[in-house]
């Protein structure tokens, strides 16, 4: 990859968000991270033997995480002019799948010749790929958050109680390839000097 003069790093095309967002995206962050890992090692309860302590802190990490997923929306929300759902969302709109596909064809460019596209702060594919990854996650903690409420020990269980479950196992390996590629794109970013992580990861009022 060709990767640009790290004494040129200035950051300018970074784009500074709010505080509360910041606040949401770290929390989540450090949420998805902590029930990705704990996934790893949990014993769930059964009708013969209670769950580990693992489980404990997934399960209430789970919460936490859907606490921090109801802020990102609710200020993506409030802020809906300023964030745009129509970069996070364009499938419904052709002009907006049309400039998808132009920037998707765009990114092709560069990479066949081992590069990266300059950095924007709003590319369709980025943003696009964010949305996606919202809803992945909302829809991870959502169904881990109904689970907690209406499961009764029992992890074979059929009904609505195995429904989610189905749903939340199974979109467990798209999280960790969201959680690998997003974190992993963020450093080289940050390498090419086109982002600061340090400012991503400020939670000090602007």
């Amino acid at each position: 990859m060709a990767y640009n003069d790290p004494s040129s790093r200035s950051h300018k095309h970074q784009e500074k968000h709010g505080l509360i967002l910041r606040l949401a995206h770290g929390g989540l962050a450090i949420a998805v991270i902590n029930q990705l890992l704990t996934s790893l090692v949990l014993q769930a309860p059964a009708p013969d033997a209670t769950g580990n302590w693992y489980f404990e802190v997934h399960e209430y990490g789970g919460l936490i995480g859907f606490g921090f997923v109801i802020l990102f929306w609710l200020r993506l929300l409030v802020k809906m002019r300023e964030t745009s759902f129509g970069l996070l969302f364009p499938w419904f709109s052709g002009e907006r799948l049309a400039a998808l596909w132009e920037d998707i064809k765009h990114h092709v460019r560069y990479l066949s010749k081992f590069r990266f596209p300059p950095f924007e702060n709003h590319a369709p594919l980025a943003s696009a790929v964010h949305g996606l990854g919202l809803l992945l996650i909302t829809a991870m903690a959502g169904s881990g958050t109904v689970y907690y409420f209406i499961n009764n020990d029992n992890p074979d269980a059929g009904g609505l109680v195995g429904v989610v479950m189905f749903i939340h196992l199974t979109l467990a390996n798209l999280v960790w390839a969201y959680l690998i590629g997003h974190a992993g794109l963020a450093l080289i970013q940050h390498y090419l000097g086109n982002i600061s992580l340090s400012t991503m990861w400020s939670f000090s009022r602007d």
